[in-house]
């Protein structure tokens, strides 16, 4: 009998610290679903930099704007005004370029087809942007880096890597400040950059746009990593930039935003610097009386 009696008993202990352990899983799953999700910190705003193309006065400058940092992607404007005026580009659809074994491909499909030069601006194909600056050479980049004002027009690339003309705007030696590129974009929508003015107009055509209450915004966005002590890339640093030019009526004005990342997030730092400088815009222009 006692033998049964602890046979019974036992069980019923290991059920009550069952139902002890459910209890004290569901209180804290509800506590987990009850408490405020954290979301990843809002990217810092470097700089925000607005001018009227015309005369060329400042009408909004935050932030430190001075200290030049790599442009990625948003050299494809200046490269495609290269490109252009050197002839390698011949139009918004033509050349037609192939993507080949070996050619960067992180941007996923996008990069994998046949590219004219509208898709390689409005997908920031990379391999794209090396066959121009390969046609050109490191001799007539820096020519042109250099007559455009474009930072400090240094097209050798990492170190000893012999790399230039491959990644030379990506996280390099190419370096330029927010306000150097409102001057060089200044420059380019009044047709001012020692290039023809065809060249220029071609260039700006191919460039992405966005209407906003009667605004034409357009610009390109730009993403790249700092490099950390030991060579790697610092993903939670990112640089996101978005700079570009907008329309109304005639009232032309250049913008310029660069923002740094606190940490790591899903999204490209590029994509999301457009994407809260574009929804600001309404807002901002309202601030600045156009």
């Amino acid at each position: 009998m006692l033998r049964l009696e602890l046979g019974f008993w036992k069980p019923l202990a290991k059920t009550a610290n069952l139902h002890g352990c459910l209890s004290a899983l569901v209180l804290g799953l509800a506590g987990l679903l009850a408490a405020p999700m954290v979301a990843d910190p809002a990217p810092q705003i470097v700089c925000t930099l607005i001018i009227a193309a015309d005369s060329g006065a400042v009408l909004r400058e935050d932030g430190d704007c001075a200290t030049r940092v790599t442009p990625a992607s948003t050299f494809k404007i200046a490269l495609a005004v290269m490109g252009y005026d050197a002839g390698f580009l011949e139009s918004p659809s033509q050349p037609v370029l192939s993507y080949q074994p070996g050619d960067p491909k992180w941007g996923g499909a996008n990069w994998l087809r046949d590219t004219d030069p509208t898709d390689w601006m409005r997908y920031s194909v990379v391999w794209y942007s090396q066959r121009i600056t390969r046609a050109l050479g490191a001799e007539t980049l820096t020519r042109y880096g250099q007559a455009f004002g474009y930072g400090n027009a240094d097209f050798r690339g990492d170190p000893g890597q012999d790399n230039g003309l491959e990644r030379a705007w990506i996280a390099s030696s190419l370096q330029i400040s927010p306000r150097e590129q409102a001057a060089f974009l200044r420059a380019l929508v009044t047709d001012d950059l020692p290039a023809n003015a065809a060249a220029q107009a071609q260039a700006r055509s191919i460039v992405e746009c966005s209407a906003i209450e009667g605004w034409a915004v357009c610009g390109k966005t730009g993403t790249a990593y700092p490099r950390q002590s030991n060579g790697s890339f610092d993903y939670a640093r990112g640089w996101g930039w978005f700079v570009g030019w907008a329309d109304h009526a005639g009232d032309r004005l250049v913008f310029v935003r660069l923002t740094q990342a606190r940490a790591r997030s899903e999204g490209s730092p590029g994509v999301l610097a457009r994407d809260a400088f574009l929804a600001a815009w309404p807002a901002d222009m309202t601030e600045l009386g156009r």
